[in-house]
């Protein structure tokens, strides 16, 4: 079966020049060969998704200062420039079009190549007219290639896919469509809303059925938000308590989570800091097993790095846990649950979180804490 679109490998001339190459004196007649579609830009947006090629973690390629290198070359092409933690952005071309007299492909491919000669760094890149499909375009390309999606091949490309392509079905959702016969994209879209929201849930329902019809009205926000953000609690003197130093890291994982819900972004790692009263430090991070600001999967994660150390009476002074690769909260894989409890510890946070938005931060506490005097946690982030 063939589709309307093709995806296509960019090869660096030999010996690229040191000076990046200037979009608009790319020449009329050169265009990335085997790409197809496109047109006339009209009043249709344009995004592409970059997604680049670097390691998860330090060790595994991936460098903090780098990703922001290639960041700001994208302000290059256009303002509106949406990061995208650890490894991908956003960027919105609809006016550099015009400004570079391009198709949104020649932009992809300059900014393919120049990443590659400056930085050494490959990537995968697509283009379509809204964030979800340029994504799962990028994600169907190879390393230096490019697949555009023009608007008359969004179905062929959507359809035929499992529905566990769609951003936002995690494999508990994926399972509970595919049990119900809807194992492709096109089943998805081709179900009733009012269906899939008696079997999802309105929201949710709503959601998957304007994705599955390849529809997506988020804008990209051009700004670039913290990779990070943490919390640190202080002792007033050498604490040797297990029990206030577990009291200590629960009130910080609290605290980062209605933080990360109030900013609607999640985190893929937490770190944990022990501060000692020598001065020295133990430092300890793992990843979530998905990402997520809930606080119960915050708190579960920060309990285990607290108990990795063994602490055998140590004289702690301070506490500091940080969230780390955060992204925004609408990138979350959706998982459902069948445990009652889950749900109903969703629906009290989303009640506390309403209640300190009213009376303040401090108008819900876990009861673990009460009668617990802790002095202000100091929220800090990093970009």
């Amino acid at each position: 079966m063939s589709f309307p679109y093709t995806v296509a490998s960019v090869a660096l001339p030999p010996a690229p020049s040191s000076t990046p190459p200037d979009p608009g004196r790319f020449p009329a007649s050169e265009t990335s060969p085997g790409i197809r579609g496109g047109g006339a830009s009209g009043r249709r947006r344009h995004i592409l998704h970059i997604h680049y090629h670097l390691g998860h973690y330090p060790g595994e390629g991936y460098d903090p200062d780098l990703y922001e290198r290639l960041i700001e070359q994208l302000h290059t092409f256009s303002p509106r420039v949406q990061a995208l933690p650890p490894m991908a952005a956003d960027c919105d071309v609809t006016g550099a079009l015009r400004y570079f007299r391009r198709e949104p492909r020649e932009l992809a491919r300059v900014i393919s190549m120049r990443a590659l000669a400056l930085y050494g760094v490959d990537t995968s890149i697509g283009s379509a007219d809204n964030r979800l499909l340029a994504a799962m375009a990028a994600d169907a390309t190879p390393p230096a290639g490019i697949t555009h999606l023009a608007p008359d091949a969004v179905p062929a490309f959507l359809r035929p896919r499992p529905v566990g392509a769609l951003p936002g079905v995690g494999p508990s959702t994926a399972g509970l469509l595919v049990r119900h016969g809807l194992h492709t994209i096109g089943a998805l879209a081709d179900t009733p809303l009012g269906t899939l929201q008696r079997l999802l849930g309105r929201a949710q329902g709503r959601l998957l059925h304007e994705r599955a019809h390849g529809l997506d009205e988020r804008p990209v926000t051009p700004r670039e938000p913290a990779r990070s953000c943490g919390a640190d609690h202080a002792f007033g003197h050498d604490e040797l308590d297990p029990s206030r130093h577990r009291r200590a890291v629960l009130a910080l994982a609290e605290q980062l989570g209605v933080r990360l819900r109030s900013e609607r972004r999640i985190t893929r790692r937490l770190q944990l800091t022990i501060r000692y009263a020598d001065r020295t430090t133990t430092t300890r991070a793992r990843a979530l097993p998905e990402p997520s600001h809930h606080g119960g999967a915050l708190i579960r994660t920060a309990h285990e790095l607290y108990d990795s150390l063994g602490l055998q009476r140590a004289r702690v002074r301070g506490i500091a846990l940080r969230a780390e690769e955060l992204q925004p909260a609408e990138h979350a894989t959706t998982q459902l649950s069948l445990d009652p409890a889950d749900e109903r510890d969703r629906r009290i946070e989303h009640s506390a979180d309403r209640a300190r938005d009213r009376f303040g931060p401090g108008a819900v506490r876990s009861a673990a804490l009460a009668g617990m005097r802790l002095p202000a946690e100091r929220p800090s982030s990093s970009a």
